[in-house]
């Protein structure tokens, strides 16, 4: 665990953290629950939580963590600002941003396979609060989480993860701690209790690193709009999964993303994820069209019968039913594979 930082010198202007990042996936509102019932009414920060959820319906995740612990809970409004002991949770098929001490709601690419993605909100909260800023990931598969958590570690915030033994799904955090990027590696219900030390622990100002702040465009922050600068990175012979335009390679640190030209991004983990469901829709497709072959050629057969006709086509039956049957198994192999590197399906909150 980090040694807490020194107190200021007398002459030495202080000053105190005041936001607080919270990222989850699956078994996360366990975690979340635990988190949040030793946090008082009174914290002296603004609380945002990203948990993966599916893109429809309505999250009854602020109701479950007002029932947990003590902080009012709502769902995050687009433009609202930013209060102290409020907690902003992202609503679902949307991206939550921190933008001039306001909330920015975005429906702008999915990120790591994920809207709302918690990378996004990790970015957007180190560029506005930098030193002030604590960053947490708890349970989850992959790595969601980790690229913004480097940020807010260049950004000299603070960084807490979930300990993977006390863990649900051991990934996201894991990833964290094995690039090097947690301050605090802590089970669920120590995390208050480490959140209102940092909290309490004031901060000598210092020279901010030199991290750019996005310009505001059309209304929306351009942390989202880092989405423009994926020319930046080198090019690769890969296509993104969803939408089919080239993706660059982008190295930060010892982490290597990828990102299209449209905004959808990547982790290696994400990646590999991504790739395994479009492959799998292709094969739907193609098991698709063979079925229709299938049918296709029984009908011809069925009106030449007793043929050589007939008897041609019974052999591309034949031929597409194998075919077919080859195209199932792989698919299936592909499911279990998929089950076993997501470690179980996530949550919907």
């Amino acid at each position: 665990m980090a040694d807490p930082p020194s107190p200021p010198a007398e002459n030495e202007k202080a000053l105190h953290r005041e936001l607080i990042v919270i990222g989850a996936s699956a078994g996360g509102v366990e975690a979340l629950g635990n988190v949040f019932s030793g946090l008082p009414r009174e914290l002296p920060a603004a609380v945002l939580v990203v948990l993966h959820v599916l893109p429809t319906g309505t999250s009854v995740l602020p109701m479950i963590l007002e029932r947990a612990g003590h902080m009012p809970a709502a769902s995050a409004r687009h433009g609202e600002k930013l209060e102290r002991g409020r907690v902003y949770v992202a609503p679902p098929d949307h991206h939550l941003l921190v933008w001039e001490g306001r909330i920015q709601l975005s429906r702008g690419p999915h990120e790591n396979g994920h809207r709302p993605a918690i990378d996004p909100l990790f970015r957007s909260a180190a560029r506005y609060a930098g030193r002030q800023v604590i960053g947490v990931v708890l349970s989850g598969t992959l790595d969601d989480g980790t690229a913004g958590m480097r940020l807010i570690k260049e950004c000299h915030g603070a960084t807490i993860v979930q300990d993977p033994a006390d863990s649900m799904y051991t990934g996201m955090p894991q990833s964290v701690i094995d690039h090097g990027l947690a301050d605090y590696v802590l089970e669920a219900g120590e995390i208050a209790d480490c959140l209102c030390a940092l909290l309490d622990t004031p901060l000598v100002t210092a020279p901010e690193p030199s991290i750019a702040a996005a310009p505001a465009v059309g209304g929306l922050t351009l942390d989202i709009a880092d989405n423009r600068s994926a020319r930046k990175g080198t090019a690769t012979g890969l296509t993104c999964p969803e939408c089919g335009g080239t993706l660059w390679a982008h190295e930060e640190g010892d982490l290597l993303r990828f990102r299209c030209h449209v905004g959808h991004a990547y982790s290696l983990e994400s990646m590999q994820i991504e790739q395994g469901r479009a492959l799998e829709s292709a094969l739907w497709s193609a098991l698709r069209t063979l079925e229709e072959q299938i049918d296709l050629f029984q009908r011809i057969s069925r009106r030449s019968p007793n043929t050589s006709t007939s008897r041609r086509f019974e052999q591309r039956v034949a031929d597409a039913s194998h075919d077919a049957d080859t195209i199932r198994h792989t698919i299936v192999q592909l499911g279990r594979t998929a089950v076993h590197d997501e470690g179980g399906e996530e949550p919907a909150a």
